[in-house]
């Protein structure tokens, strides 16, 4: 018999929304500023998407008096200052997708929290105090928190429907930096008790320039049951043509855990984006879907051109059911690695 543990999809509704505030300017530097207005527009298209609308909370995650101070200003500018609660918690940089729980219905219908083990992507960035982050979180949450310590893995590696399928990458949950000696169907097992997987579709390669090892919310987002997004390559230089093609090629051929063969659906990639010369990992798969909006990161300033990022929102826009949708620009949320669905996690209602 198939547990009745789930993690719910992203569209279901949201009691709240924790996101991760930009704190430590020895990391950000001079994209410090810049990242935090990006956040604010993030929070604001999550708030207040039109219409006389409020999205769920927001619970702000911020470290130090300086982030706190910086955070106060920015609620003082909200339409309703109310709906954004701060706190002051020991986090190593914003990437709660990662370092926060997964919210979870268990079997009697209650909110729980599953934690796995978090080592830094690989040992790349491990910052003190990251592996406190889930605790913390379920704790201001008031959910029990059930740890799988023995297991290496980020929220941004798992994509699911909602009705027990999911979707990860061989690249970075079978990567020696973090299971080694772990097979597919070990990991299976694992995702099954943590969050009641009942199929997982497993991608290969993530994206060039990607310090995740291959984060499937860069690479391919359900939308609806049976229903998946991923991007074909943009502009004859883009820097995953291969991957892209491969993507799309294994979603085409998968089926979902109620057998039905999935519905792929792809938009333009943003194409290819440097730093100091090097490809990063831009992506408008890494959009979040709020209780009324979705927020779709966009990266104008780094590719020079806004045609992919427009081309993308108006498919999104179709095949995702909300009233609003906005693209906000995150190139300098990028200089740190990820994007919009990277610093969020929402916890969903009951």
């Amino acid at each position: 018999m198939l547990s009745s543990r789930r993690q719910p999809a992203e569209w279901a509704p949201h009691d709240a929304v924790w996101i991760g505030w930009p704190s430590a300017a020895d990391l950000w530097e001079d994209d410090l500023g810049p990242a935090r207005a990006e956040v604010e527009d993030f929070i604001r298209a999550i708030l207040f998407p039109g219409g006389g609308l409020f999205g769920e909370p927001v619970r702000l995650l911020a470290r130090g008096t300086d982030a706190i101070a910086a955070a106060e200003i920015m609620r003082s500018r909200l339409p309703e200052p109310s709906m954004l609660t701060i706190h002051e918690a020991p986090i190593g940089d914003i990437w709660l997708r990662d370092t926060g729980p997964v919210f979870v219905k268990d079997e009697g219908g209650a909110l729980v929290a599953s934690a796995f083990r978090f080592n830094g992507w690989g040992g790349k960035y491990q910052l003190p105090e990251d592996d406190r982050i889930a605790e913390i979180i379920a704790g201001h949450a008031d959910v029990r928190l059930r740890r799988f310590d023995d297991f290496i893995g980020e929220g941004g590696a798992l994509e699911t429907d909602g009705e027990g399928t999911f979707i990860t990458t061989r690249q970075c949950l079978l990567n020696k930096n973090r299971n080694p000696g772990m097979s597919e169907k070990d990991v299976e097992a694992v995702l099954s008790a943590a969050l009641g997987a009942e199929k997982v579709i497993w991608l290969d390669e993530g994206l060039i320039g990607d310090h995740t090892d291959g984060h499937v919310d860069n690479l391919a987002r359900f939308v609806a049951p049976g229903k998946v997004v991923c991007m074909h390559p943009t502009g004859d230089d883009d820097p995953n043509a291969a991957v892209l093609a491969e993507i799309e090629k294994t979603l085409s051929s998968s089926t979902d855990a109620s057998g039905r063969k999935l519905e792929v659906i792809t938009v333009p990639s943003p194409g290819r984006a440097e730093f100091d010369g090097e490809p990063v990992a831009a992506s408008h798969m890494n959009f979040y879907i709020a209780n009324h909006s979705v927020i779709m990161p966009s990266y104008e300033k780094l590719t020079g051109s806004a045609a992919a990022g427009l081309e993308a929102a108006e498919v999104l826009k179709e095949v995702i059911d909300r009233p609003y949708f906005c693209a906000v620009d995150s190139s300098h949320i990028l200089t740190g690695g990820g994007s919009f669905h990277c610093i969020s996690q929402q916890q969903p209602s009951l």
